[in-house]
């Protein structure tokens, strides 16, 4: 991975104005936070910029406003929010660039902390517009982006800014860029990935990109009944994609020859219904009834993905294996998370999730908190995973 300036590189921050980017994006309704995760895991770093004395400015985008004011997505609910978790005073600004920006800004002190208003309430956000970007870098000395979840955007406040400032990543976007390097750019081997999911076409990038880096590939969710399907096995009224079924075939045959060992289910938990606590029962892979759906691997496969697990150094995981959000169909996902969690804590393996659905079905197995990383990113993650430049993170490279 390439070098990338940090907190570590930014000199004597103390009375400097830095402009910080976040990510506030948070689940809101009502004016009410439902989850303050990505709020806490920023909250360090505005912490060891204002305590070394710098003037603190966050920006952040909310929700998609189109560049119009819409009230909803103000920020100002976030000044209250940041304030409970930083245990300090945080300011409000009305716009994110312009003459009140700027007259908020006037006012700081050394260790004070400021928020702007929702960069897209300018249109130019989203169109990485100069004339933007220059009206975010006039407002401060440095910029630092602490925002991994907003980094494959090349928006003005992402990436526009940070090539007319001296540019740093804060502590929250460091561990990101860190643990990802471990799970994909110098790990430890054997290297295993865990990919769930519905759909093989939404996955194709990444299906395509670890293949050709890890050493064992574990196929879950939906997208394994397509997997199946595609090798001749009937699956009844399983969630499938036809029309991938040679793509399929094509991705075990390219994965073979890079060397990589695909695992699919050998058993499967299927019901009639998708419903909670539905009628099911666990049958092999050749014996799925015409009148049933697989909503889940089976204790077989749990088996298999343990053994497998026993011998990784490293575990990338997005996706679950079933339908997580209804039971008895999050068995196989609970097992299988708190195997990697004891091994994790146990053997030092070194575990690595993130994207879509996983960190709500890690929450849900309740080891979250004992895996080595689990990232928030969402969209970002998934980009990385495939390979993909991030507009964000290239901006903080190293010279």
């Amino acid at each position: 991975m390439a070098k990338f300036r940090t907190l570590n590189d930014l000199p004597a921050p103390k009375g400097k104005r830095i402009l910080l980017r976040a990510d506030l994006n948070v689940p809101m309704k009502d004016g009410v936070i439902s989850d303050t995760t990505r709020i806490d895991r920023l909250s360090p770093t505005i912490r060891e910029l204002a305590d070394a004395g710098a003037k603190v400015i966050v920006c952040s985008h909310f929700d998609r406003p189109k560049g119009k004011r819409v009230p909803e997505m103000s920020l100002k609910p976030l000044a209250a929010a940041l304030s409970r978790s930083l245990n300090r005073p945080v300011a409000f600004a009305n716009d994110c660039v312009g003459p009140e920006a700027e007259a908020a800004v006037a006012k700081l002190n050394d260790g004070d902390i400021l928020l702007l208003e929702n960069t897209r309430y300018h249109a130019g956000e989203e169109k990485n517009d100069p004339a933007l970007s220059a009206g975010l870098a006039k407002l401060a000395d440095a910029y630092v982006n602490d925002a991994f979840s907003a980094a494959h955007r090349a928006h003005s406040s992402t990436e526009g800014v940070a090539h007319l400032l001296p540019s740093y990543a804060g502590r929250l976007m460091q561990a990101e860029l860190e643990a990802l390097d471990a799970a994909l750019g110098n790990p430890s081997r054997p290297l295993m990935a865990i990919v769930g999911g519905a759909k093989i076409s939404t996955k194709l990038d990444l299906l395509g990109n670890l293949s050709s880096k890890v050493d064992m590939l574990v196929i879950g969710g939906a997208m394994a009944n397509t997997f199946l399907a595609a090798q001749g096995h009937q699956v009844g009224k399983s969630l499938q994609e036809a029309d991938m079924h040679e793509t399929a075939r094509t991705i075990m045959a390219e994965a073979k020859g890079k060397g990589c060992e695909i695992i699919l289910p050998v058993d499967l938990r299927v019901a009639e219904a998708f419903a909670a606590n539905a009628p099911n029962r666990v049958v092999g892979i050749d014996a799925v009834p015409a009148d049933m759906m697989a909503l889940d691997v089976g204790p077989k496969t749990v088996a298999l993905v343990e053994e497998k697990l026993m011998k990784a150094q490293t575990l990338v995981w997005n996706g679950p294996f079933g339908a997580f959000e209804i039971p008895p169909f999050d068995m196989a996902t609970v097992q299988v998370a708190e195997s990697v969690a004891g091994l994790t804590a146990s053997a030092g393996l070194k575990s690595i999730g993130g994207g879509g659905d996983t960190v709500s079905a890690l929450r849900h197995a309740g080891v979250a908190e004992r895996m080595t990383y689990v990232s928030s990113a969402g969209g970002a993650f998934l980009e990385w995973l495939e390979g993909k430049e991030l507009p964000g993170v290239k901006a903080l490279e190293a010279a």
